[in-house]
């Protein structure tokens, strides 16, 4: 049906039969779904929608919101200000007329619903449910975020629920949810959907996947007597029941129902007390094998996994009163294995500590560096290098890597899990848990192969000579690897006169030949650091606590990143000491005066001093490991930003450098102290425990140093994919040179040789953008989605009120927190817990000032654990969802030698 009563152009009013997703401009995302349920001969309740032209007539003579629009263009608005603009935009749409015709296009349209009665409707009863533009859509579900009114009997009653459903738009939620998301308000339309209400005596929810733990072989359903009401608004406990790929019901857990909403005459719901006690389900296995069935159907029809809205009426007839995709999956890994086996992913990604997305070109060197590792370390050929190993995955813009070969293996359980162990602890919880699934049971129960392919690596790269002139000579050590980063900067040069596809061989050769076979030449310096700790745990037993380790690891020299650091600080005391320059520094933000830096504009002290700062430290970045992200030669203003925080700490004491000198005393005091006790064994012992703890010192701190190598070259790499960048913008096959970042190397390949590409530039932006607001990642997951970390807690011991990591840092701090998702321009008081997802060297000048330390991610061993330890804070690691349920301004408690995170009682807590 449809009505123009000449109100527009366009029609105000379609029946949901015409419809399909080409119609969601129209009618938003619900009416479009609805349309396309019944075009794939699904069972839907008739009814029409109200289109988003009746919307936009009401909105034009609407004088109020084009400057609440306005306001609401304001960068970062805080919440109460988002609450107030939404309640004057609610309040100005309710005082809007409606137009005569617009209101007897909708009166026309309910008559003629009811004159076709039938199929499960109750009497003229119709459900008006809201239809937004932005909304049931892949990328975002809007799923509550606007209004629905049940039972509404009668023209008047409909028309004054259409307006309420317009005016839900603008509820807080709805503001906010679109604030959140980057949906810009003035994009977003609003249509209305009424429909014949069904006489439910059972409904519920239907999800194609498990939302909780993603596995796409599960169906979920949650079903409550009445109408579906009572489940979507978690006003019942309803029947949850899993369901298999082949309709057999896994688990299966009654609610109480002691509610069921009904239908009241007359119009409107109401909420019936049930009786207790009732034990029944409410659906019998037979239709849960019918509603699976009825959700794949679904699924296969729009080739996503879907979140229904069903009802079943007193005939057994079942209806389909919503579907939309569900949007927090997290993506499937793509990968090149297409055999049906059940596989396990690693995300190596988050365990480097890079939680937001990766650019397509990062990605791409992420491929070519892994088939050089192939080669190198299992002496594996990749038949297509530019693809990867077969190994390598992605998955949500994050590089996975495959494991099951690990958890198949006897050895690789035994090793892997104890390298996670100090890299990236909670993933080696997680890990270990899939040891007792049977799918995963161990295939390999050989040593040899292992020990065959490490005493070809062992050989080839004189592994036992490079540890051994490490233990003997730890001074030549460090020379001979600082001579290999010399040799390899002078690999990074690119004559002027190349032509480009050249200069894009050149950075291939790098990529795929260079950085590999640097590690095996640089880590074991390091690694022979590892050994010696080890060999002074062995020798001096429980002489040597965990506490008197953190000690000794404490200001350790050699370490290219805390030198970067204590740079960036005595940076810091020149600009003091300049009063220009402090003036400076604090009369702009950052980013302009990053600017200024670019045209030399600065006062000479700042000018001079970030010049030499960057001439050294220019190549690092934060999440520097993707070569799509500017380094701070490209853009200083992280780096500014970073050295006017460092001015606002006023107090010596705390000053890094004079803290760092106090972590070395502290250190030669513990090695003196723990020979001292040792001793008393024995004198060789202690002679033993004295020469491996002075090891450690001198070569510990050398283990940042094959990263700080690895980002030099993707710096380089970097600089003359800008340079092609330029041509191809120069020749129309991209918009700008940055765009050369969403494309891979194959892809630059061809637009040098003609093709235009900023259709998926474009389309590569809007991914990248929406993955850069996800805040939960997996550690590890299945090829079928499932996450493994998503099923029963891992931390259930924990009492209420404490977050549970992994110790990184002896030491108890009680201080403020705060929650800092990206460093870039982050300002931290002195004092304060930083709580982060992660983190890379680009974070570390913020630990100068910071009391203590929470991540999400990381072991003890990994980057900020070290540089915890380094600056003398207490410091936990591997916290779930730490930056979720720990908010700015909280005072929390952190207790290094534990594990454990305090937060704080009563009703200010954070909630999960």
């Amino acid at each position: 049906m449809s009505a123009d009563l000449g109100c527009e152009h366009e029609p105000p009013v379609l029946g949901l039969h015409c419809l399909g997703m080409a119609a969601l401009p129209a009618v938003g995302g619900k009416a479009a779904n609805l349309g396309e349920l019944i075009s794939a001969g699904l069972r839907v309740p008739s009814g029409f929608c109200v289109t988003t032209a009746a919307y936009r007539q009401v909105t034009a003579g609407t004088a109020e919101l084009p400057w609440i629009l306005d306001a609401l263009d304001a960068a970062e608005l805080d919440a109460e200000r988002l609450a107030e603009l939404a309640a004057q935009a609610r309040a100005a749409l309710l005082a809007s007329p409606v137009p005569a015709c617009m209101a007897a296009a909708v009166t026309g349209a309910y008559h003629d619903l009811g004159s076709g009665r039938g199929g499960g409707a109750v009497n003229d009863a119709v459900a008006v449910r809201s239809s937004a533009t932005a909304e049931d859509l892949p990328s975002a579900s809007f799923a509550g975020q606007q209004d629905t009114y049940l039972n509404i009997v009668g023209a008047d009653a409909v028309l004054d629920a259409v307006r309420r459903c317009w005016a839900s738009l603008w509820t807080d939620r709805a503001v906010s949810y679109r604030s959140s998301n980057g949906i810009d308000h003035r994009a977003v339309q609003l249509a209305v959907v009424v429909q014949r209400m069904v006489d439910a005596q059972v409904a519920g929810v239907l999800f194609t996947a498990d939302p909780v733990t993603g596995c796409r072989g599960h169906s979920v359903i949650d079903a409550s007597p009445g109408l579906g009401e009572a489940v979507v608004s978690g006003a019942v406990n309803p029947d949850h029941v899993v369901v298999d790929a082949d309709g057999e019901v896994i688990e299966r857990r009654l609610g109480d129902k002691r509610v069921a909403v009904r239908a009241r005459p007359g119009g409107g719901t109401e909420q019936i007390r049930l009786p207790a006690g009732v034990e029944q389900p409410c659906l019998s296995d037979a239709q849960i094998r019918e509603l699976a069935a009825l959700g794949r159907r679904v699924q296969d029809h729009y080739h996503v996994p879907q979140d229904i809205e069903w009802a079943l009426d007193d005939t057994g007839t079942w209806w389909l009163t919503q579907a939309r995709p569900i949007t927090t999956l997290y993506p499937l890994p793509e990968t090149t294995s297409s055999d049906g086996v059940l596989r396990v992913y690693f995300c190596f990604s988050l365990a480097q500590g890079l939680t937001r997305p990766i650019t397509p070109m990062g990605m791409a060197a992420f491929r070519l560096i892994a088939s050089c590792a192939s080669k190198v370390v299992f002496g594996v050929d990749v038949s297509d290098r530019l693809a990867g190993p077969p190994a390598f995955a992605e998955a949500g813009q994050r590089a996975f890597m495959e494991v099951t070969p690990v958890l198949r293996s006897r050895v690789g359980r035994a090793l892997v899990p104890r390298v996670l162990d100090v890299m990236e602890a909670r993933s080696a919880v997680v890990l270990r848990r899939l040891f007792d699934d049977p799918r995963f049971a161990v295939r390999t129960t050989s040593r040899w192969p292992f020990i065959r392919r490490l005493l070809v690596l062992a050989v080839r790269f004189r592994i036992p000579l490079q540890v051994t002139q490490a233990l003997v000579r730890p001074a030549a050590a460090r020379r001979r690897v600082w001579h290999i980063g010399h040799r390899l900067r002078a690999t990074l040069t690119a004559p002027a006169d190349l032509s480009a596809v050249q200069r894009l061989d050149h950075m291939e050769r790098l990529l795929g030949t260079s950085i590999v076979p640097i590690m095996p030449a640089v880590t074991p310096v390091a690694g022979s650091g590892f050994l010696a700790r080890a060999l002074a745990t062995k020798l001096a037993g429980d002489v040597l606590s965990p506490a008197d380790m953190d000690e000794v690891l404490r200001a350790l020299p050699h370490n290219v990143t805390t030198e970067m650091d204590l740079r960036l600080w005595a940076l810091a005391g020149q600009v003091r000491a300049d009063g220009t320059a402090t003036a400076a520094l604090g009369a702009a933000a950052p980013a302009e005066l990053a600017q200024r830096f670019i045209r030399r504009e600065l006062p000479p002290v700042l000018q001079h001093g970030l010049d030499e700062f960057l001439a050294t430290y220019g190549h690092r970045a934060v999440a520097e490991i993707d070569v799509g992200m500017p380094r701070w030669s490209d853009d200083p203003a992280h780096v500014i930003g970073v050295l006017a925080n460092y001015l606002r700490l006023e107090d010596p004491d705390l000053a890094p450098d004079a803290q760092f000198a106090r972590g070395a005393r502290a250190a030669r005091s513990a090695i003196t102290a723990v020979v001292g006790r040792v001793r008393r064994r024995g004198r060789l012992r202690a002679i033993g425990v004295r020469f491996a703890l002075d090891r450690v010192r001198e070569l510990v701190g050398m283990r940042e140093l094959h990263k700080d190598y690895l980002v030099r070259v993707l710096a380089h790499v970097r600089e003359q994919l800008v340079l092609l960048g330029a041509e191809i913008a120069a020749a129309g096959h991209l918009t700008e040179p940055g765009d050369v970042f969403f494309l891979d190397l194959r892809q630059v390949r061809a637009a040098l040789a003609g093709a235009d590409l900023r259709a998926v530039v474009l389309r590569r932006r809007e991914v990248y953008e929406r993955e850069l607001r996800r805040r939960q990642v997996p550690r590890l997951m299945l090829s079928d989605g499932t996450q493994p970390e998503a099923l029963p807690r891992l931390d259930s011991a924990v009492r209420e009120g404490q977050l549970s990591g992994t110790p990184a840092s002896t030491g108890t701090v009680t201080a403020p927190a705060r929650v800092v998702l990206d460093p870039v321009g982050a300002r931290l008081e002195p004092g304060e817990i930083l709580v982060a997802p992660s983190t890379d060297p680009g974070w570390t000048p913020l630990f100068l000032t910071a009391g203590g330390l929470v991540m999400e991610m990381g072991g003890p061993n990994s980057h900020g654990a070290v540089v915890a330890r380094e600056y003398g804070i207490p410091a936990v690691v591997g916290v779930p969802d730490a930056t979720l349920r720990i908010t700015t301004g909280q005072e929390i408690t952190v207790h290094g030698a534990t594990g454990l995170v305090d937060l704080p009682a009563g009703p200010d807590r954070a909630q999960p």
